[in-house]
């Protein structure tokens, strides 16, 4: 790790939220002039490193983890390890206005939040309520769903039908005529769907648990 490195992320955190180094610094409640180039060095150019509590202060006053904050280290043009991707609740994806006609999120009622990059643009995290889905979701568990990726026999899948029902399933098998979607939750039955019936399906690629 470099000193240009801490700086450097320090600088693409606030770019992330929408500050600039002062405002974060201010967000933060810290001194506005404490992340400025001139005090990245000393007088007699002696590198100067921002403190530990500093940093743990621009991250509550941002929520951002850690893991993002570490991510913002490589060098300019890096992918990092998170971005910010739309979030909703589950229940919430059922409503009209989400997503258009082919599953891709639309609109501006999305919240916002750093999940891993997955390389899909398009692709949104929903976040889990109540117990339907467990053991595998729990309530809280935020999963990612990418639009764009290609949906197999055995993956964990998301399908909303033309009547409006959202549901997190395996897919167990996939004809020109029907979906058969396992259930992850044991208690609750499994689900045959015809294809004229679904309005899109997608792919989870991963979760927060």
């Amino acid at each position: 790790m470099r000193h240009s490195d801490v700086w450097r992320a320090i600088d693409r955190l606030a770019e992330e939220h929408g500050y600039s180094a002062s405002g974060l610094a201010r967000k933060a409640g810290l001194d506005p002039t404490t992340f400025n180039k001139s005090k990245r060095t000393t007088r007699d150019g002696k590198l100067r490193w921002p403190s530990t509590e500093s940093v743990a202060k621009i991250l509550t006053a941002t929520g951002a983890t850690i893991g993002e904050f570490v991510s913002y280290l490589g060098e300019p043009g890096q992918v990092g390890v998170f971005r910010n991707v739309p979030l909703i609740g589950f229940a919430q994806a059922g409503d009209a206005g989400f997503f258009d006609d082919a599953g891709y999120p639309v609109g501006g009622s999305w919240d916002e939040i750093p999940f891993p990059e997955v390389g899909d643009p398009a692709c949104y995290a929903l976040e889990i309520a109540g117990h339907s889905m467990a053991p595998v979701y729990r309530d809280g568990d935020r999963i990612l769903v990418s639009p764009a990726a290609a949906v197999r026999r055995g993956d964990r899948v998301v399908v909303k039908t033309r009547h409006g029902e959202v549901m997190a399933k395996e897919l167990a098998r996939m004809t020109a005529r029907r979906l058969e979607l396992k259930s992850l939750n044991p208690e609750h039955p499994d689900r045959e769907v015809l294809t004229e019936d679904v309005d899109w399906i997608s792919r989870i690629v991963w979760a927060s648990q």
